[in-house]
This record gives structure tokens, C-alpha cells and sequence, in this order.
């Protein structure tokens, strides 16, 4: 498996596992016309600080994970998908993916990143606090954070406080 950051080849395999989870795994109702972004992922995520990464299996897109830069040395975590198949089988797909996302805040100088998630989605929440994440009210947000329309919980990790090893309270040296 290889992390790598967006290429225009994997577009279609992209959008195939994003709708994949959302529709057989979580039941939602979302169309690709319901998010414009996966077509434009350059304009949308690429941009500033921002970035769009994959996990790739023989030449399969396995994960996903995108930050957009919303100012502030702020990000918003989005696009996070890995494949049923890959989940919970000790490859870390999840793991590596925010790993990525954590690693290249780090190196921009990033303060913090915020995500915007569903109350249902117990088994992200876990994930997101396992990983640094800690929950924050609505109110908290950043004023520029971008609203995703039925987004009811919210986490941030602080950047400085995120460590690959998991030691959350030492202090990174970038």
C-alpha cells in the first residue's frame, strides 16, 4: 500500500469508493451531484495548505483523506473513507492516511485541524479521539471554519499536540 497525493487518474476510483461507503455502508442519500468537490479536487483542496491523499492497493484506491485550508493555520479534515475490506485488519489504512494529513500540518505549520461529523458515526468518533481529536461545541469553531450542511458533532486536534508516536502532550520539533 502506498499513500500519494491526488493524481487525476484515480478520479473515477475516488469518486467510486466515497459514494461506495456513503451509500451501501451508511445508507445516506448523496449523489456525486450533491458534492461538486470530487470532480475539482484541485481547486477545492489543493489550494493553500490544503491537500487531497489516497491509499492505493495494486493501483485500487483503498482510503481517502483531504484538509482544506481555511485560514488561520487552520484545516478542515474531509473526504475521510477507507474501504470495508481494509478496515480493522492491522494494514492501518486509517492510521497511515491521518498520519499524512498530521505529518504535512506539522510541516506547514499548521495550529490546528477541525471535522465536522454525524452523531451515528460512533465508530469515527472513536477513531478521531484515539487519534488526538477531541470533541468542541459548535460555538467553538473557528468564525471561517466551512459548514458541512448536517454536520452535528465536531472535533480539533492542535497540531502541537499530535505526536506519530501517540504521546500527545509532548512538544513536536518540526
Amino acid at each position: 500500500m502506498q499513500i500519494l497525493t491526488y493524481h487525476p487518474q484515480y478520479e473515477t476510483s475516488i469518486v467510486e469508493l466515497v459514494l461506495q461507503v456513503q451509500r451501501e455502508e451508511f445508507g445516506l442519500p448523496i449523489t456525486l451531484a450533491d458534492q461538486p468537490d470530487l470532480l475539482d479536487i484541485p481547486t477545492v483542496y489543493q489550494q493553500g495548505h490544503g491537500n487531497f491523499w489516497l491509499a492505493v492497493d495494486a493501483n485500487q484506491v483503498i482510503g481517502t483523506i483531504a484538509a482544506i485550508d481555511f485560514g488561520d493555520h487552520h484545516l478542515a479534515l474531509r473526504k475521510m473513507f477507507v474501504a470495508s475490506p481494509y478496515r480493522g485488519q492491522g494494514i492501518g489504512v486509517g492510521q497511515q492516511l491521518l498520519a499524512t494529513l498530521c505529518h504535512w500540518a506539522v510541516e506547514h505549520k499548521i495550529r490546528a485541524i477541525y471535522l465536522g461529523t454525524v452523531d451515528a458515526f460512533k465508530a469515527a468518533h472513536r477513531f478521531y479521539e484515539k487519534h488526538g481529536f477531541r470533541q468542541v461545541e459548535k460555538s467553538d469553531l473557528p468564525a471561517t471554519f466551512p459548514m458541512m450542511q448536517g454536520d452535528t458533532r465536531f472535533y480539533r486536534l492542535l497540531v502541537p499536540e499530535w505526536r506519530a508516536d501517540g504521546d500527545l502532550n509532548a512538544e513536536i520539533t518540526a
